[in-house]
């Protein structure tokens, strides 16, 4: 879902510079900007699923299984695993938050609104990526993937309400 929201939210940040171009100098590389990130998002909606479905069967099998330090590698693999895909999707979302913020500040006016929807929507999706990575790691608030998806989740709630600020 997360992947999903990042990319619709991109995709309105293009359709937000094309509406700007001619009175925003910056439209033709914000478009091409949050062109690139729906491009990056896009695949990791299938992605997403296809690890979760991973995880998910490979924790039924080890449930069924007895004890062993293989099966305690394979589910430590996979929880690995898990814990990557949304911390990348973090990442994307962070970044079109970040772009929405600036074209919540240049887009034309009646544009704006368009621009912050997409930034808290995007911050949204870092929020729920970021709970992901630690439930999938189901790790400690040190582990560095933990760190990580937290900063992106604070950046991005910045970016939000700089985003909403340029609105109202």
């Amino acid at each position: 879902m997360a992947a999903l929201v990042t990319s619709a939210a991109a995709a309105t940040l293009v359709m937000v510079a094309r509406a700007s171009r001619g009175r925003w100098e910056g439209a033709a590389g914000g478009a091409a900007q949050a062109q690139t990130l729906t491009r990056r998002a896009a695949p990791m909606v299938e992605r997403n699923t296809l690890v979760y479905r991973k995880a998910l069967a490979t924790l039924r099998e080890s449930s069924e299984e007895t004890g062993g330090e293989g099966r305690d590698l394979r589910l430590g693999a996979t929880l690995y695993a898990a814990a990557e895909v949304p911390l990348a999707i973090a990442e994307v979302a962070a970044d079109v938050a970040e772009l929405a913020a600036a074209m919540a500040r240049h887009a034309v006016p009646d544009r704006r609104a368009d621009a912050a929807a997409s930034a808290v929507l995007a911050e949204g999706a870092v929020r729920a990526a970021t709970t992901l990575v630690g439930v999938n790691l189901t790790a400690t608030t040190g582990d560095p993937r933990v760190v990580r998806a937290n900063v992106l989740s604070q950046a991005a709630r910045s970016a939000a309400q700089r985003a909403l600020d340029r609105v109202y």
